[in-house]
């Protein structure tokens, strides 16, 4: 069978296409989070997402709560009035979305 240049650059893109809408958004699917002695909270957060090469791939989260705070991976100052935090991932193709986790800060 014979395909001419058309039709095997439309199956290409086709096939790109494809791979890319598989990958569909990041989730997060567990938090660890620690208190250290000055006060500040560690946080270990796992992604998971089905990354299909460079164009689409989980590329980071955010910490979500009450302003202000700052959103570091380590020594994250979160005031004392916040007793809940939810951890949200981010694709480079979807942005902010799938599942998030709220977990509650112990004392």
């Amino acid at each position: 069978m014979i395909v001419n240049k058309f039709t095997f650059l439309f199956i290409l893109g086709i096939l790109f296409l494809n791979s890319i809408s598989f990958a569909n958004e990041a989730d997060v699917t567990q938090v660890e989070i620690k208190k250290d002695s000055n006060n500040s909270f560690n946080f270990s957060v796992t992604i998971l997402h089905k990354d299909t090469g460079w164009e689409h791939y989980a590329n980071k989260w955010e910490i979500l709560g009450e302003q202000p705070f700052t959103r570091t991976l380590y020594g994250v100052k979160v005031p004392d009035s916040v007793k809940i935090v939810t951890i949200q991932a981010h694709d480079s193709v979807h942005k902010y979305g799938g599942k998030v986790l709220s977990i509650k800060l112990h004392d």
